[in-house]
């Protein structure tokens, strides 16, 4: 009967399971405006959305930190098999003559010198003793204080920390969008479906008494047995419409309860009713009377903030072209030292990193990058003109509906007065029962496609609503 509905509700049927709602639990009362509160509150999607928020504020802070001071500590522990060491030969005055040996070093190196008193003085070497260049076990900390100076790309990702949150902030706009939508059309489903319902169950009650009546005239002779039972074909039609609804509702309601956050064991009930008559066509007037301005587009935001970020693409790639500077500061510990340690305690320094010669490979980085920002411009211009486009459309599309509505009703209306009509002469012995039938199919089939309109008209505001960013009020709830 609801062929988009229908669609729906066969979705929610292959991914939902579980038993029904208990029959026993008090159901909750829910407005419209309660539901849409709800779904902001709870729908994954929105969760999904505030988290992405909080993302972008981590990765603003991730950009910002890339230019404050930073510390780093290093620490290492050493084990050395065999410790280097140097011997300093030593040389002493002596009146003993001592042969030298060139394999160690050790013996007289020069002449005697002779005293007045006769004796003989030599110079002799001596082998020394070694000194150890190194310590076999030792445990030194590196302790590293850096700045960074200039950076052409840092300076270009500050730009862009705007853009982030701009990004994060407008995909939860038009997530918000997207499921206040779904509500809106869920809840106009189950409203249309409840109130089909109750008006085919009024409907069977008055088609079961007129079978009732018509039975007894049978059995007494005044009436055949085909009046009978076209009767009653037209009572199981209506009956197995009524099934359908209930079926559709089910999954209709656990559909709503998972766009809203509710439990599966959550019963529920919708508390306002149809909007239809002069209210509807109110809204639907007041809404064909807006004017759309593209800027309070989500999409167009989005197309927006893909622009700059390209742009500042582009900017990053011709940083590459510029030097990077940065300065820094050292402190070295050594749990044991050696008697030679020749590791300076503290150290400053800046660090200048300079670009020279790539063979041509920065430049065509940022070709790329230039080619990809002006088809990012070009994007930009072709949704704005589709957008506008579109929200025309949707607006021819919410005045042909608006008039399907119109026609509908009435046509539902002069149905229901032939109905009743073709009901009393069939009482009477004035029409037969194929008349009765057919007045019976032309109201159903009308008082469907009066539904159907109703859900449609609905369908196309909620779009319309969607595309020029309306109920800001709900969204800020």
């Amino acid at each position: 009967m609801f062929r988009k509905r229908k669609q729906i509700l066969l979705l929610a049927a292959m991914i939902l399971g579980g038993t029904l709602l208990s029959l026993g639990q008090e159901a909750e009362k829910i407005s419209l405006d309660d539901a849409i509160k709800k779904a902001l509150q709870n729908n994954t999607n929105i969760l999904n959305s505030k988290l992405d928020i909080k993302i972008a504020q981590k990765r603003i802070w991730e950009i910002t930190s890339m230019g404050l001071p930073h510390i780093d500590a290093k620490s290492a522990y050493q084990h050395l098999f065999t410790v280097p060491s140097i011997n300093f030969p030593g040389t002493e005055l002596s009146k003993t003559y001592v042969p030298y040996n060139p394999n160690t070093g050790v013996g007289t190196t020069s002449p005697p010198l002779q005293l007045s008193t006769g004796e003989n003085i030599y110079l002799n070497s001596t082998a020394g003793y070694p000194i150890e260049l190194g310590i076999a076990n030792n445990i030194s900390t590196d302790i590293t204080v850096s700045q960074l100076i200039f950076s052409g790309s840092y300076i270009v990702g500050l730009q862009a920390r705007k853009a982030y949150y701009d990004l994060a902030m407008q995909s939860d706009e038009k997530t918000k969008l997207e499921v206040i939508e779904t509500v809106l059309n869920t809840y106009h489903m189950i409203q249309l479906a409840e109130e089909s319902r109750i008006v085919l169950s009024q409907n069977l009650e008055n088609i079961n008494k007129t079978l009732s009546e018509i039975t007894e005239m049978n059995k007494q002779g005044f009436l055949e047995k085909t009046d009978v039972d076209q009767l009653e074909v037209t009572a199981n039609t209506v009956k197995n419409a009524i099934n359908q609804i209930e079926s559709n509702l089910v999954l209709a309601y656990r559909l709503l309860k998972i766009q809203i956050g509710l439990e599966e064991t959550a019963k529920i009930e919708l508390s306002d009713p149809t909007e239809s008559g002069d209210s509807l066509v109110q809204s639907s007037m007041q809404l064909l009377s807006e004017q759309f301005n593209i800027n309070q587009n989500p999409d167009y935001m989005l197309i927006q903030t893909n622009e700059h970020f390209a742009k500042l693409d582009y900017q990053v790639s011709k940083t590459a072209f510029l030097p990077t500077l940065s300065g820094f500061y050292n402190h070295n510990i050594q749990l044991n030292k050696a008697e030679f340690n020749f590791v300076p305690k503290d150290v400053v320094g800046i660090n200048l990193s300079l670009p020279i010669f790539s063979s041509g490979e920065r430049m065509a980085i940022t070709a790329q990058k230039r080619l990809m920002f002006e088809k990012a411009v070009n994007t930009r211009k072709f949704v704005s003109n589709s957008l506008m486009m579109q929200a025309s459309q949707y607006q021819n599309d919410v005045k042909l509906k608006l008039e399907k509505y119109l026609n509908q009703k009435k046509s539902k209306e002069l149905s229901d007065v032939i109905y009743q009509r073709t009901m009393e002469k069939y009482k009477q012995g004035m029409s037969s029962s194929m008349d009765l039938m057919t007045s019976q199919n032309q109201y159903l089939t009308n008082l469907t496609g009066y539904y159907q309109s109703i859900y449609d008209l609905q369908e196309a505001k909620s779009k319309l609503q969607k595309m020029f960013n309306i109920n800001q009020d709900i969204k800020n709830k």
